[in-house]
C-alpha cells in the first residue's frame, strides 16, 4: 500500500479487478445525463474525462498507459462507473479526490459554449425543469454556466444527492455508489424532486437509464437516436429538437373544456424557435 492510500501493485490490482468482473453481472455504461443530453459528446468533454479516468490509473493505482484504457472499460462495463468499480475492489478513496480533484477538477469547460437556443427552448417550458445526473454538483453547474442555462432549472440531483453518506465511509464497502440506473437512485430523484412519475418527461441519452426511467412510470425521452428503444416514449438526435419529438409539452389547450392536444400551438413553437440564433 502506498503512503497516499492507492495500491501501488498494478498485478495485484489487476488481479482484482480480473477476479471481482469473473463473477459480477454486467452491468452498464455511466450514463452522462450532459455530455451527451444538454450538450453534444463532440465538445471534447466525454473525451477529456476518459483521459482523466485514465491518468488516475497511470498515475495513482500503477497500470502503464497501454493498460489504463482496457482497465477503465472493465470497471465501467463491471461496476457501472469507474469510482464504484474502484471502491468495489477496495481501493480507499474519496469522491472528493477521484471526481472532484482528480477527474472532473482537470476538464477543459472552455470547449462548452453558450447555447441560446436550447435556453429559449427551456424557457419556453413552463413546467418544472431539474437536472438528474451522476456527475457531481460542481461539474453540474459549471456544464450548466457554460451552457448559460443553469438558472432554467430549479433544482439539481446528482450525486451527491444519491450518495450523501459516502464522504463519511471509513472503509470501501461501508456505503455502496448509487447510480442511475439503479432503482433505487430512481427512486431517490422522485422523492426528492417530489413528482408524480405518470406527469414526468425524463430525458437521457443511455438505454440502460430511460428503461430505468419507464419501470418507475416516467415518460421517457431517449436522446441521441432518432429511432425509439424499446422503453422510450420518444426519441431526439439533439436534445433541442423536443420541440419537434415533444410538441406535448407546449401543446395542451388552456381551455378548461377542451383537453386535446393542439398541433397548431405546437406548429407555431417550431417555427418561432428556428429563427433563434445558435450561440457559437
Amino acid at each position: 500500500m502506498r503512503k497516499d492510500g492507492f495500491i501501488g501493485d498494478r498485478a495485484k490490482l489487476s488481479a482484482r479487478v480480473a477476479s471481482h468482473s469473473a463473477r459480477t453481472t454486467q452491468l452498464h455504461r455511466n450514463g452522462r445525463y450532459l455530455d451527451d443530453t444538454l450538450y453534444s459528446s463532440k465538445t471534447g468533454i466525454g473525451k477529456a474525462l476518459k483521459q482523466n479516468v485514465q491518468d488516475f490509473l497511470v498515475e495513482k493505482c500503477g497500470f502503464s498507459e497501454s493498460e489504463a484504457p482496457d482497465v477503465n472499460r472493465e470497471l465501467f462495463r463491471t461496476y457501472g462507473s469507474s469510482l464504484a468499480g474502484l471502491r468495489k475492489i477496495q481501493i480507499n478513496l474519496t469522491f472528493e479526490f477521484f471526481i472532484c480533484s482528480f477527474v472532473h477538477g482537470r476538464l477543459p469547460y472552455d470547449l462548452i459554449k453558450p447555447d441560446s437556443r436550447l435556453r429559449n427552448i427551456l424557457q419556453s417550458i413552463k413546467q418544472r425543469k431539474i437536472v438528474f445526473t451522476n456527475s457531481d454538483r460542481i461539474h453540474a453547474m459549471k456544464a450548466l454556466d457554460r451552457l448559460g442555462i443553469r438558472d432554467c432549472f430549479e433544482k439539481i440531483i446528482c450525486f451527491e444527492t444519491m450518495n450523501p453518506n459516502l464522504s463519511k465511509s471509513t472503509r470501501p464497502d461501508e456505503f455502496p455508489v448509487v447510480l442511475k440506473p439503479s432503482m433505487e437512485a430512481m427512486r431517490i430523484a422522485i422523492d426528492v424532486a417530489e413528482i408524480d412519475p405518470r406527469r414526468t418527461l425524463f430525458l437521457d441519452d443511455n438505454v440502460k437509464n430511460v428503461a430505468a426511467g419507464k419501470a418507475v412510470g416516467l415518460r421517457t425521452v431517449l436522446v441521441g437516436s432518432a429511432i425509439k428503444s424499446k422503453e422510450a416514449d420518444y426519441a431526439m438526435e439533439i436534445v433541442t429538437n423536443m420541440v419537434q419529438s415533444v410538441p406535448e409539452i407546449w401543446a395542451f389547450s388552456e381551455e378548461k373544456d377542451d383537453e386535446r392536444i393542439s398541433q397548431n400551438r405546437a406548429d407555431q413553437m417550431d417555427s418561432a424557435l428556428a429563427t433563434t440564433t445558435v450561440g457559437a
